[in-house]
């Protein structure tokens, strides 16, 4: 290929390239809002199974103070944070808090290998063709949902939480019940 006709193939590709990078950023920076569950919203509904098997449905809850968090072992904020939801949930499942931690497709053998790790006990169920995450538009991990007993999200928090942060958020909830 000539000098020219080789410089010519290098723009196109270049253009290619740019319009493609501009429109993902595009896609990322100018979402509508309106595609996000916001507090006030239903939080779209899903039923997954259990790692025990058993299947488990949003509206088995309704009623109830709910803490849905999207997790995963490979996410360092998420690990942090899954003892201290036990806690929280060791705390108040007698006021009626349930916590749905909703894995990202990881393989049965990590999440049971995590799970008994840490000696969680509040359900953990499997996201694994991953349309629970879609439905929720998750953009960073983790991401936690808080739903009042109407059934209504009353917040989302995106990353990595404290105990502090999930009591305060958990006595919110509880106060609504």
């Amino acid at each position: 290929m000539k000098g020219s006709a080789r410089k010519t193939v290098q723009i196109i590709i270049f253009l290619g390239v740019l319009l493609l990078g501009g429109y993902a950023i595009s896609k990322t920076l100018f979402v509508s809002k309106e595609d996000f569950v916001r507090p006030g919203d239903k939080p779209p509904a899903f039923t997954l199974a259990t790692t025990d098997g058993r299947t488990v449905s949003l509206a088995d809850y309704e009623g109830r103070p709910v803490v849905v968090n999207f997790w995963g072992s490979f996410c360092p904020p998420c690990v942090r944070e899954m003892p201290e939801f036990q806690r929280q949930y060791d705390k108040w499942k007698s006021e009626g808090l349930e916590i749905l931690a909703i894995n990202l497709s990881e393989d049965d053998l990590t999440v049971k290998n995590f799970v008994d790790g840490k000696n969680l006990t509040y359900p953990i169920l499997r996201d694994v063709n991953e349309e629970t995450e879609k439905r929720y538009r998750l953009r960073s991990y983790p991401t936690t949902f808080f739903i009042k007993p109407d059934g209504t999200l009353e917040e989302v928090y995106e990353g990595g939480m404290t105990e502090a942060d999930i009591e305060e958020r958990v006595l919110k909830l509880i106060k609504e019940s």
